[in-house]
């Protein structure tokens, strides 16, 4: 008879001991499978990401041309995002997934229809269209870890799911640009669409438990539309001050998320010998190796609590500060790599820190809504911080100079996160984890 995913063992659940990540993937094979399916469709993405930055560099030249693209990426979470919450909570989540994955393995196909510049319009509809499915599949996503680990396993399967994450992005951007290089980026959105397709068959094995989703309202407008859910949704986090304090972390990160747009210009064109580029893969896969290792760092030295965690969240800002602003004076790739790679390890404990402590705190009937309004508003901060980078650009300032600024801007959420924990004193709660 098998395991169900809540049921208690004695096994030390530590989440900076590599002992309980191997541990959890032999023993909850629910959960493997699901995790292995967001493994694989991430490789593809960043196969995607890397080939698309490379066509628009060869076709445009133009530094606000990457920052269309990420903002045609980024705006439609922002404003489908409470649509896409509602559903998560309303609907069987694992449906949501599969479709998700499937209409995107086809949808991926039709960049390959861009030839020129003429065709640029073609890479930010489709951006478009793609991340408007990805909005909807994310809190589906997130909210359903929960339902497939016990409260124990909940912080190192975020820590796996943020290293894998992190993993995927260092060895799909490299691959990447591998395979951009030596085949052409045509090939990279084949192997995309491939990785959604196995995607949607390993979710197909995934067994969700009875009673995670919302029951729905009444046959009415405000019923049909989830209006209802919607407002619930909202009333739930004001009624919540740590879970709308923690909405805020990532949204805090993202003022400075013009420095992805940076990451390519300076591998494609600060970095680049005799004018030739293609090190964007080499900052990106630096990126993917800090978030994969910021996390079992600050737990193995902070530990598991709360506590811990939030004090964790606040010295990360810094962190990611003063790398970025070394970034900024890097005379060439290695130091730069270094220090995206340092300033990725606070971007990653601010990321998979804040989603472990949502998860410990948000009731199942409301995880859809609040990990959609999260990264609704993660987006929209991102999207702004990203158009700011590509004005900057293309007006003329250096990209050393942006590069420093957007480091300065990670002291202001910092300092406001500190001075929030001195202020919030904790509520002691029988039979609560945080």
């Amino acid at each position: 008879m098998k395991k169900k995913p809540d049921e208690t063992t004695s096994v030390d659940y530590s989440a900076g001991k590599l002992s309980s990540y191997i541990h959890l993937l032999r023993s909850n094979s629910n959960y493997r499978r699901f995790w292995l399916s967001g493994v694989i469709s991430q490789a593809g993405d960043w196969f995607n990401y890397i080939g698309l930055f490379v066509l628009l560099n060869q076709l445009t030249g133009s530094g606000q041309a990457v920052s269309w693209f990420l903002i045609a990426k980024f705006l439609p979470t922002t404003l489908l995002g409470p649509a896409a919450g509602v559903v998560a909570d309303r609907f069987n989540r694992r449906y949501i997934l599969i479709c998700c994955d499937i209409l995107r393995g086809f949808l991926v196909l039709n960049y390959l229809f861009v030839h020129d510049a003429s065709h640029v319009w073609l890479i930010y509809v489709l951006a478009v269209v793609q991340e408007s499915l990805w909005t909807f599949s994310h809190p589906a996503r997130q909210a359903t870890i929960p339902s497939l680990c016990s409260k124990d396993e909940l912080a190192v399967a975020n820590g796996l799911s943020g290293a894998s994450w992190s993993v995927m992005l260092a060895a799909g951007a490299a691959l990447g640009g591998f395979v951009t290089a030596a085949f052409g980026w045509q090939t990279t959105m084949y192997i995309d669409s491939l990785t959604f397709f196995i995607s949607a068959a390993l979710l197909a094995t995934v067994i969700l438990p009875p009673g995670v989703s919302v029951k729905k309202s009444g046959f009415s407008l405000a019923g049909i539309t989830g209006w209802h859910e919607l407002v619930a949704g909202i009333d739930y986090v004001k009624s919540h001050p740590r879970v709308a304090a923690l909405l805020m972390v990532k949204s805090g990160w993202a003022l400075s998320g013009g420095i992805l747009v940076m990451l390519t210009v300076f591998g494609e064109q600060v970095f680049a010998e005799n004018g030739q580029g293609g090190l964007s893969g080499v900052l990106y896969s630096m990126r993917g190796l800090g978030a994969a290792v910021g996390p079992l760092l600050a737990w193995r030295l902070l530990g598991e609590e709360t506590t811990a965690m939030r004090r964790a969240i606040g010295a990360a800002f810094f962190i990611s500060s003063l790398a970025y602003f070394l970034f900024s004076l890097a005379p060439g790739i290695v130091l730069a790599a270094i220090c995206v790679f340092l300033g990725h390890i606070g971007g990653s404990i601010q990321w998979v820190f804040s989603t472990t402590l949502l998860h410990r705190r948000v009731e199942d009937a409301f995880r859809g809504r609040v990990f959609a309004a999260e990264m609704g508003l993660l987006t929209l901060v991102l999207s702004l911080s990203t158009w700011c980078t590509g004005i900057a650009l293309d007006s003329g300032f250096s990209p050393r100079l942006i590069v420093a600024v957007l480091a300065l801007f990670f002291l202001l959420p910092g300092s406001f996160w500190v001075f929030y924990l001195r202020y919030s004193a904790p509520v002691c709660v029988p039979g609560r984890s945080d």
